[in-house]
């Protein structure tokens, strides 16, 4: 295994260590973050194409589109494709917002054991004090840095969905 990999490995174990075990349930939060926004840019750049010409194909072999039936088929296939869209959307939202809660848990966490080993030592070293604050606090900063590499991604895949549902509207047309 090449020497780089090896030090990276290295320096993700020491920084696990030092933020705690908390670090290890924003880990896996951001893995099924990021597991779920590849899964939805690899559906609207493949699967949904297809679904999208699927509709069309479906609408316009309609020989009826002007009656309040073909509305409601024309909606229920924009519905189709919007609702197909949005999957796991909310659950990418969900983690984005669940990550800095994790890290603050983390944080809270870590001041509880820094109140407790200042009530035992006393307050007198101020250098192990700031230590264990500092120590405290990284939960926190890993909770946001996982939840600020989601959330651009979530806002343009809301938008993504939006933008493909108002595309599909304006490509069934209602005037055969």
């Amino acid at each position: 295994m090449p020497e780089f990999i090896l030090v990276i490995f290295e320096y993700i174990r020491d920084f696990m260590e030092l933020g705690g075990p908390v670090l290890y349930l924003i880990a896996g939060l951001l893995i099924i973050m990021w597991f779920m926004i590849i899964e939805r840019i690899f559906y609207i750049r493949g699967a949904h194409r297809s679904a999208v010409k699927s509709a069309i194909e479906e609408w316009e072999s309609r020989t009826e589109r002007k009656s309040w039936a073909a509305h409601q088929v024309r909606e229920e296939l924009v519905s189709r494709v919007a609702s197909k869209l949005r999957e796991n959307l909310s659950m990418i939202q969900a983690c984005v917002a669940l990550a800095p809660l994790f890290g603050l848990l983390g944080t809270v966490t870590g001041m509880i054991e820094v109140f407790q080993v200042m009530a035992i030592n006393g307050t007198s070293n101020a250098r192990a004090m700031a230590g264990g604050v500092s120590r405290a606090t990284v939960p926190t900063m890993a909770g946001m840095v996982a939840a600020l590499s989601g959330l651009f991604l979530s806002f343009w895949l809301q938008r993504k969905a939006e933008q493909e549902r108002e595309k599909l509207n304006e490509n069934l047309t209602l005037d055969h």
